[in-house]
């Protein structure tokens, strides 16, 4: 049964839905009650996986705190359920719930963190190092959930500029010393993230003493 918020703010998004497109005016954030939702935008003249959010995390709301266009594209993955919520009905949320108030700036310094971490990801030289802290960071973000895929060999090279093969050459790497693993499917999953943290570190040794 619906939730009397959800009958007034909520609505259904059937799978490849858009619900907003990077560059547009925008009047609505989201709140994501079921399903998935991709976000991505133009980097290098392609278009750049960033996240995949699910159940509780919300999206679009810079468009309408700040009045400028949207900074990414949000695309339904999954049959999502959101509420869609105009910047008039946020102000009185805010106003009248202090802790929505808290878990919006809370989100966005950690949107903000990731958006850093991203950057210097996309800054580094080496290919192969940014496979394995584009890994890093989804393992850190996906919990403690070892040995479950949480990305695909394709889609980790889209987020960070390199070729399937250059991740796929790491992966057979990392499968030798059972730190990460494929499920034959093409997703990647990290069985250890310590020592996916010692097997990064030891690589950055030779630079630390060179530099």
């Amino acid at each position: 049964m619906s939730s009397p918020l959800f009958l007034r703010l909520g609505r259904e998004f059937a799978a490849g839905n858009v619900l907003f497109r990077e560059g547009e005016h925008g009047e609505d954030m989201y709140v994501i009650q079921s399903g998935r939702v991709r976000i991505s935008r133009r980097v290098g003249g392609e278009e750049r996986p960033l996240a995949t959010l699910g159940r509780g995390d919300f999206l679009g709301e810079m468009a309408i705190l700040n009045g400028k266009p949207r900074s990414a594209t949000a695309v339904v993955v999954e049959d999502a359920k959101c509420l869609v919520i105009d910047a008039g009905t946020l102000e009185q949320m805010i106003v009248g719930n202090a802790e929505i108030a808290l878990r919006l700036v809370k989100k966005l310094a950690r949107r903000l963190d990731a958006a850093d971490e991203m950057i210097q990801i996309l800054l580094n030289p080496d290919p192969k190092a940014r496979v394995l802290h584009g890994l890093k960071r989804h393992a850190e973000t996906s919990g403690e959930r070892a040995g479950v895929p949480m990305v695909s060999i394709d889609a980790l090279a889209n987020e960070v500029g390199v070729e399937s093969t250059q991740v796929t050459e790491v992966l057979v790497r990392l499968r030798r010393l059972r730190i990460a693993q494929d499920d034959g499917a093409g997703g990647i999953a990290v069985m250890d993230l310590p020592r996916l943290l010692e097997f990064m570190e030891f690589l950055e040794m030779p630079r630390k003493f060179t530099s």
